[in-house]
């Protein structure tokens, strides 16, 4: 990817991230039950999937799974650093915001295993 596209990859990712924080306010979701949220948590894996499924397809096949890996960084790594400094600095949850917060916690991992999955069974259909 060139420098222009990881600036605006980050930028989206960086905004998507804002707007969770305002959706999940009064207490960034910890207002709802853990079954509400291993629901909504399960649930947002829909669109998700479907909008990588679609930036995915429109990426030349042989350099869909090296930038599956870059989406899976900027959607991870910021929203961990932000989610660290809000949760865990400003909330005052330390490091202990990855068990408290955990509906965002396992957000840091799934990227990582979603979009690559997404990107080879693209490239197995050739499309």
């Amino acid at each position: 990817m060139r420098v222009k596209n990881h600036l605006r990859v980050l930028f989206i990712a960086t905004l998507i991230w804002f707007l969770f924080l305002l959706a999940g306010m009064p207490d960034y979701y910890l207002q709802y039950s853990p079954q509400t949220m291993i629901v909504f948590v399960t649930l947002l894996l829909i669109p998700i999937s479907f909008i990588v499924l679609f930036l995915f397809r429109r990426i030349n096949y042989k350099r869909r799974l090296t930038v599956a890996f870059w989406y899976a960084f900027y959607f991870t790594v910021p929203f961990a650093i932000y989610d660290s400094i809000y949760c865990g600095l400003y909330l005052g949850y330390g490091i202990p915001f990855l068990g408290v917060f955990w509906f965002l916690s396992i957000y840091y991992i799934i990227p990582w295993i979603l979009f690559p999955i997404i990107a080879v069974v693209l490239n197995r259909t050739n499309t």
